[in-house]
């Protein structure tokens, strides 16, 4: 049976366009005919904002999930045709407050997301899961389920040290508890190229990936407004919509990437 493919879009830093990745890359691949699962980590609750939905007016999220116990199944929504959400709002805020002084009650809090999904894992094909730009115990548990991680990179002049913070915390969830973590590679994202210092530090993480045989994917995805306009006027990302476009077909060049790396 082939296994579904867990998919983090992960960065310790805001505005990086991890969003935007997840849901245009769900978008591509849902029309694809394949079904997804957008797991939305991050108490801004944007993924599903992304489909025209309000989180703060969910009954249930993410955060009753993890810490009530809740099956995973009273909570997903379906928003599009092979896309469904598990969708977060300002609750997972309090996530860290109400797990880590209650080990009694939750002895395995890096666990909590794996266990949570063990039973709703075989109905997808492809699980990408949206995070927080931290590090802390929301991170943790995507790296601890997740199967393969792409970390955006923004080419501004502190994207370095939060490229190598990062690079370096999946190392250590690799090693020490998630066997099967696969980085899959950078995505470089809101590229400008009429600025020199893009192309400069552009240049300082091609050479970092390749030091660290890591991939760089070759797809670079621009600054534009496009996918914005489509959240705020077409109401979905901007991939499902019927209309050609330079910056989307992007998307479509990368999923055809991720595709040749994790084909289910």
């Amino acid at each position: 049976m082939t296994l579904t493919r867990v998919i983090s879009i992960s960065q310790n830093k805001g505005g990086v366009l991890k969003t935007s990745l997840v849901v245009n890359l769900a978008g591509v691949l849902a029309i694809k005919g394949k079904k997804v699962l957008i797991i939305d980590t991050d108490n801004q609750g944007n993924a599903l904002i992304s489909f025209n939905q309000n989180p703060d007016k969910c009954q249930y999220t993410l955060y009753d999930v993890l810490v009530d116990g809740l099956p995973v199944q009273h909570v997903i929504m379906n928003v599009h045709e092979n896309i469904d959400v598990l969708p977060s709002n300002d609750d997972m805020s309090f996530f860290e407050l109400d797990v880590l002084p209650e080990i009694k009650k939750y002895p395995t809090p890096f666990g909590l997301l794996k266990n949570a999904m063990t039973d709703a894992m075989t109905e997808y094909d492809y699980i990408f899961i949206d995070t927080p730009p931290n590090l802390g115990l929301v991170q943790a548990n995507v790296l601890e389920f997740a199967t393969d991680v792409i970390i955006p990179f923004q080419p501004e002049v502190y994207s370095m040290r939060s490229l190598a913070k990062m690079v370096n915390t999946i190392a250590k969830f690799k090693s020490k508890t998630n066997a099967e973590l696969n980085l899959l590679g950078v995505v470089p994202t809101l590229y400008d190229r009429t600025t020199t210092l893009h192309e400069e530090v552009l240049q300082k993480c091609r050479k970092f990936c390749l030091q660290n045989d890591i991939k760089i994917f070759e797809t670079i995805i621009p600054k534009s407004i496009k996918f914005a306009k489509a959240i705020a006027y077409e109401q979905k990302p901007a991939t499902l919509l019927k209309k050609k476009d330079k910056v989307v077909d992007l998307y479509i060049d990368l999923a055809q990437e991720l595709l040749a790396e994790v084909t289910v």
